[in-house]
């Protein structure tokens, strides 16, 4: 996807390539999730309240503890893989 693709196009790119979508562009995507309800998942995350280690550990919970039919049409918070969440 071209760096300056549109956040819909992206979301479409996603969606017809069968993928969750991770961002830290909260508000536009969560429109975005009202709009396409049937989106292939969507993980938002506060950038400034992450470490990239943080960030990292986070997205390989998520990666290793759900499945992709888990989220068509989920809107998820990646805090909810933080570490310290356990």
């Amino acid at each position: 996807m071209p760096p300056d693709s549109s956040d819909e196009a992206q979301l479409l790119g996603a969606m017809a390539q069968g993928r969750v979508l991770f961002t830290f562009n909260v508000r536009d995507f969560t429109i975005l999730a009202e709009r396409y309800p049937r989106h292939g998942g969507i993980v938002l995350a506060a950038q400034r309240s992450w470490s990239l280690p943080g960030l990292i550990d986070a997205l390989g919970r998520l990666l290793t503890e759900t499945n992709a039919t888990d989220w068509i049409g989920q809107v998820r918070w990646l805090n909810y893989w933080r570490p310290d969440q356990v």
